[in-house]
Order: C-alpha cells, then sequence, then structure tokens
C-alpha cells in the first residue's frame, strides 16, 4: 500500500491596491483541495500607507488561520497608465513582504504561466480561468474574479512544484530535462 506524502498549503495571492486575492489549497500527491480563498479590500479614501497597512495585516491573519507552507504571488505586469503599474507594484511589494516576514518561502509566475497553468493557454479571459478553477478545484461555484486568480497562482505553483520543477527546487539543478 503507498502512502501520500503530507499535504503542502499553498497560500496563492493575486495583488492589487483596491483588493488583494487570497487562495489556500491543499496538495497531496498529485490531488488538489480546496481549503478557503477570499480579497483582502482597503479603503479607497485612505491614503496609501493605511491601505498597504490592511494589506500587510490582512495577510499576515490569513497565513496565521490557515498556517501555508509556502506561497506563490502574481508577477505585476506592466499597463497603459505608469501611475496604476506603481501602485499595483507597491501592493505586491507589501504581499510579498507580508510573507517573507512569516518566513513562508515565495514563489513568483506571471499572469501568462498561470492562465497556461490552469487553462491551458495564456491568453484566457478571466471567466475561463473562474471556470475552470471551480472545476479543478470541484467548487459549487465560481469564486470572485480576484479569489479565482490567487487560486490559479496557488494551482500553477503546486503544478510547478511536481516532477522537474520539484527537482530544481530540492536543490538540484536541471538543465534541458537532465538532472546535474
Amino acid at each position: 500500500m503507498t502512502t501520500l506524502p503530507d499535504p503542502i498549503r499553498i497560500l496563492g495571492i493575486d495583488p492589487g491596491l483596491r483588493s488583494t486575492g487570497f487562495g489556500v489549497i491543499d496538495r497531496n500527491g498529485s490531488r488538489l483541495a480546496y481549503v478557503a480563498s477570499g480579497c483582502i479590500r482597503t479603503d479607497d479614501s485612505a491614503g496609501l500607507p493605511a491601505r498597504i497597512a490592511t494589506l500587510v495585516s490582512g495577510i499576515a491573519e490569513i497565513v496565521a488561520t490557515y498556517r501555508p507552507t509556502q506561497a506563490a504571488v502574481e508577477i505585476v505586469f506592466v499597463n497603459v497608465n505608469p501611475q496604476s503599474t506603481l501602485m499595483l507594484g507597491q501592493a505586491r511589494g507589501a504581499a510579498v513582504a507580508a510573507l517573507v516576514t512569516a518566513r513562508l518561502p515565495v514563489a513568483e509566475y506571471t499572469a501568462l504561466q498561470v492562465k497556461q497553468a490552469v487553462v491551458g493557454h495564456g491568453k484566457a479571459a478571466k471567466q475561463q480561468v473562474q471556470a475552470m478553477v471551480a472545476r479543478l478545484l470541484r467548487l459549487p461555484g465560481e469564486p470572485s474574479a480576484d479569489a479565482a486568480d490567487a487560486l490559479a497562482c496557488a494551482i500553477a505553483h503546486a503544478h510547478a512544484s511536481q516532477g522537474l520543477g520539484a527537482l530544481a527546487t530540492s536543490g538540484r539543478r536541471v538543465r534541458g530535462g537532465r538532472i546535474l
């Protein structure tokens, strides 16, 4: 009889200054299980320091509640509005700082990598991501867009940390599909 390794609890984060999505899943072998998801919302009328404080304390509370062993954060894309990109980058920085302060290893994935891992192609629409996340985690309904993106980030990390990706993160180097 084969025993499965202990489950790995992964916290996915989709950073945003207005709304930061979070998703927590367990990976046990190749099985994924939904644990929790939601959004940390900040007050639009508050100043930047207060909004950053809300994000940091919200992530700290999620880490304390669900006790993840790994974290995955979506990498910020550059958009047309430089001010929006800067604000998004500050939210992402706050999220990463909160995670490393909690001593979690943090992996980073682009939106393209996340969509590729969950939907099968990098140009997937938000609705497609929501539908596939619900399907992969056997949810009764679709999560909100921000929560779905965070869950998708956690799923991408779960997939990346298996196979050759797991070897690469276990201290071994992989080049061209070969273990060095």
